[in-house]
């Protein structure tokens, strides 16, 4: 099996980007060629970013999992597809291969249609990173059900909201979930988010830590139970349901400027196009070789890059149950000796937690199966790149720093693994088809006429024209998809992030510049966290920025008005944490909370963000105009309470 869409040369690169701006919709259908479709579309491409509107390959016919599973049944069926490694080391790894994994995924798809879903439904899945969990989405979309994963560390308020924005009927989930040495209660944390979700019509839920748990007679249903039904029923085979191009694959839900997440509609014939051409060409992705992302399934790295992506390329994927620290912080580097790992994709933060525990973990590791690096979620900084660099690819193996977000469904800049070069921290060059653009904030093109000095051109970040994989909606509310992405510049997609263009082409990600927080890789909206703050008794008001964190590339600082503090600060700031992992989840809490007696507000009552982060970041000497203040002495305050 070879990909005659991969990319093997510079010179190819560019001649490839070239074609693909002078002429996207025949570059795209080229590739669209490659794949299984019941049915030629009418269309390549109708969009404006106005509505916005955006239709890829509309008409056309197909089915996800057919071109993820059933194509590569006759040719290797024997071949892995996904290798599981468990949490406990002691415990055996499972190893499904495509007809494995396609018998499993046909058998849950009777199962889901026999507790009722029916194509276009919603189904929600909260579960650790076990098989069944890839096995109940591709389930879902082989019967054209609509997919919402939520990741197992949100709190059951914001599962609930998630519910009811999707109106999500249908629940898989678990009794438990192992991490490291934690064991999280999954199933009771559903029926917590049950007591305001009562529309929820069933909860089927698989077994994994035998956790005692309450299951609700006529709504919950065991895995394993439903499971027996279909093999005494005999059924084996579920034909995939037709899909047109345009349908809704999944709704992953990201934080943004205000409380409410917002619920990105990825479309099914765009994003397996997407993710598949990214898959192959960024990590060189040769067939048979093990690509090990380290990421959760819940957010939109595991989905494209531990599922979609190497599965549509017929590839093998490997997906860790645990975290890289433990039992010790070897594990990572254990699982690749173990496996013979080719293609390693982690985040910056866990590069820069595994940095602090120096290079006695590496010892008597055996990592010269690895060809590929790579990293993902936030910009890697030059230290760690080059520790990367040097300890784990042995300055032999290409690392691919990749920019991409949950709206966009795969990398939209980075090198291309040993065929475009590199530059510590820097995403580099953008794929064929992605059309970046560096605005100021009146959105005009900043051109080389105001290049910095270095050469540099700094700006916010768009894009001018739409790739397969775009964000389609939000779902059940359209203008805030507008308004989000598409408003802030008429005619271009904004990203949020801030960026460097150098004299190469080459493109530097320098953060959010919307007020977006990106921790460890996971964006989280500053609106989220203050609101969750707001809801803890004595709370008045709240301001939340991000500041430089040495292992989390970003932490939250909190500036809090509290009216008493029981006699004890530390005390109170327990309980503020308390009720942020109660509302969101122990991701959003903030790593420091200052108590302040007011906040720098104009006169408007506008608070301004910028004087805070400044100060969070330890830039206090330059402040800038504060003269619009209400009250300029808050600052004073503020500068000396800093933590």
């Amino acid at each position: 099996m070879s990909y005659p869409y991969q990319i093997t040369s510079l010179a190819q690169y560019e001649a490839e980007y070239k074609r693909s701006v002078n002429d996207p919709a025949a570059f795209w259908a080229g590739i669209a060629g490659h794949f299984s479709w019941r049915n030629q579309w009418n269309e390549v491409l109708n969009w404006n970013f106005t509505e916005p509107k955006i239709e890829w390959f509309k008409g056309g016919k197909l089915n996800i999992t057919e071109n993820c599973l059933d194509r590569y049944l006759e040719s290797h069926g024997d071949q892995p597809a996904l290798i599981w490694e468990p949490n406990d080391p002691e415990e055996h790894h499972r190893v499904l291969t495509y007809r494995n994994l396609y018998d499993k995924v046909c058998q849950f798809a009777h199962v889901l249609r026999n507790n009722g879903v029916k194509k276009g439904d919603r189904v929600c899945i909260y579960m650790g990173m076990i098989p069944e969990l890839p096995i109940a989405i591709l389930a879902c979309a082989r019967l054209g059900a609509i997919h919402s994963v939520v990741f197992g560390g949100f709190s059951a308020q914001s599962i609930a909201d998630r519910l009811v924005d999707a109106n999500a009927e249908f629940i898989v989930t678990c009794d438990g979930a192992y991490r490291g040495q934690k064991d999280i209660p999954l199933k009771s944390v559903i029926d917590d988010a049950l007591i305001a979700c009562r529309f929820v019509k069933r909860v089927i839920v698989c077994t994994r830590t035998r956790t005692a748990v309450s299951m609700i007679k006529g709504r919950d249903v065991w895995w394993e139970d439903e499971i027996k039904k279909v093999e005494t029923l005999g059924l084996k085979d579920f034909p995939a349901e037709e899909m047109d191009a345009e349908d809704p694959l999944f709704i992953l839900y990201t934080s943004g400027s205000t409380g409410k997440p917002k619920g990105v509609v990825h479309t099914i014939a765009g994003y397996m196009l997407f993710t598949n051409y990214t898959f192959v060409n960024v990590f060189q992705y040769k067939p048979g070789e093990i690509h090990f992302c380290t990421a959760d399934i819940g957010w939109i790295t595991g989905h494209s890059y531990i599922l979609y992506g190497p599965l549509s390329a017929g590839g093998t994927s490997l997906m860790f149950e645990g975290i890289p620290t433990w039992p010790d912080a070897g594990r990572f580097w254990d699982i690749v000796d173990k496996f013979k790992v080719n293609i390693l994709y982690t985040a910056p933060t866990a590069i820069r937690s595994l940095m602090g525990f120096g290079e006695a973990p590496l010892k008597d590791k055996d990592l010269g199966s690895l060809r590929i690096l790579g990293t993902v979620g936030e910009p890697i900084n030059e230290e760690a790149w080059h520790w990367y660099d040097e300890h784990i690819g042995k300055r032999r193996c290409p690392i691919v720093d990749t920019w991409w977000q949950t709206e966009t469904s795969g990398v939209l800049i980075s090198n291309l693994a040993g065929i475009t070069p590199a530059k510590p921290s820097w995403a580099t060059l953008p794929l064929p088809g992605i059309q970046p653009v560096l605005v100021d904030e009146k959105g005009e093109e900043i051109t080389e006429a105001s290049a910095e000095h270095g050469g540099l051109l700094s700006g916010n970040l768009c894009l001018k024209f739409p790739w397969p994989g775009i964000i389609r909606t939000t779902y059940g509310d359209h203008e805030r998809c507008r308004n989000a992405y598409f408003a802030t510049y008429p005619g271009l997609y904004f990203t949020g992030d801030g960026a460097l263009k150098d004299q190469n082409g080459f493109y530097r990600i320098t953060g959010r510049v919307d007020d977006v927080l990106n921790v460890s890789g996971h964006r989280i909206g500053t609106a989220e966290v203050e609101n969750a703050i707001n809801m803890h008794a004595g709370v008045i008001e709240s301001a939340v920025v991000g500041y430089p964190h040495d292992i989390k590339g970003q932490g939250i600082y909190a500036y809090i008005i509290h009216d008493v503090h029981h006699g004890d600060p530390e005390h109170t700031r327990k309980d503020i944490l308390a009720t942020v992992t109660r509302i969101i989840g122990a991701i959003a809490k903030p790593d420091k909370i200052q108590f302040v007696k007011g906040l720098p507000k104009t006169r408007s009552g506008k608070i301004m963000r910028r004087i805070l982060r400044k100060i969070a970041e330890g830039e206090t000497s330059n402040l800038g105009d504060t003269s619009t203040l209400l009250d300029p002495g808050v600052v004073e305050e503020i500068k000396e309470g800093k933590l």
